[in-house]
């Protein structure tokens, strides 16, 4: 695709144009001529000027199996029927045209060179909904493996921010994440986990205690061993470069979060589709 980065945000070029760019830019200065930089896409090796080197973006793609499969149903004389209302399921992520602006601009990637992407994933919840494949569950189960997968997602918005398709990356990744945990029986599984402990640390302090977000999700509290020393690497070479949250200071707005979230419980326990 024609994908780079201009002033660091990744976009298509063919749709972009430089007076809405320098239209955008506010300069203090208003004597200093305005600049735009462009630069190749992120997350992938440059081969030269604003060509990088896709390989990992297609093998990512690749290891989510993106092809509608039917081996274990018959195949029909013709085509396979779908209503208006089965494909319209499809629809957004079915947008993507692998532009590679969210892969670009993802922030997990960066530090997970084992979690396949966002583009990946949209079009893994594709095929999850898609009424002509047959493999939905072993694609949950493949999707909720360790931070390969859905988990690894940081939910940082910046691949529906950049998508010029309007396909919402990160939403589509939300979607698969609730069908797994509609299909999970133990709840003390680590996607049970994650979820609740998410809520109750933002519940206590306003926002995320990453301290014990990793002790808790990851290392179960401690039971998960092997969890617990995946955790050293990463908290090593956090102290290294200043990034260890060695204190933690609840939000300003702690009690209005915890109000809102005992709001939202109540009407769910009550039943209301109206949070």
């Amino acid at each position: 695709s024609c994908g780079i980065r201009i002033n660091g945000r990744s976009a298509l070029a063919c749709k972009e144009n430089v007076g809405n760019e320098l239209g955008n830019q506010q300069l203090p200065d208003e004597s200093k001529i305005p600049e735009i930089t462009i630069a190749p896409l992120g997350n992938m090796p440059v081969i030269k000027d604003l060509v990088v080197e896709m390989s990992s973006f297609w093998d990512n793609l690749e290891a989510v199996d993106p092809y509608v499969s039917t081996a274990a149903r018959k195949i029909p004389e013709r085509e396979f029927l779908q209503s208006p209302e089965e494909r319209s399921h499809l629809a957004q992520a079915g947008n993507c045209i692998m532009c590679g602006a969210c892969y670009s601009e993802c922030n997990a990637k960066e530090v997970n060179r084992d979690f396949v992407g966002p583009h990946a994933l949209a079009k893994a919840q594709r095929l999850v909904v898609d009424s002509r494949d047959n493999t939905t569950e072993n694609r949950l189960e493949k999707y909720n493996e360790g931070t390969k997968g859905v988990w690894g997602c940081t939910r940082c918005m910046m691949c529906n921010a950049v998508c010029p398709m309007g396909v919402a990356p990160m939403d589509q990744i939300g979607k698969i994440k609730q069908d797994i945990l509609e299909g999970i029986d133990d709840q003390d599984s680590r996607p049970i986990r994650h979820r609740k402990v998410l809520i109750d640390l933002v519940k206590e302090g306003g926002w995320i205690d990453e301290r014990k977000f990793g002790l808790q999700v990851v290392g179960n509290s401690f039971r998960d061993i092997q969890g617990l020393a995946s955790l050293g690497p990463l908290g090593l070479r956090m102290l290294v470069r200043g990034k260890f949250p060695l204190s933690f200071s609840p939000s300003a707005g702690t009690s209005q979060v915890r109000s809102l979230i005992e709001s939202v419980k109540n009407l769910e326990s009550e039943g209301s589709e109206q949070p």
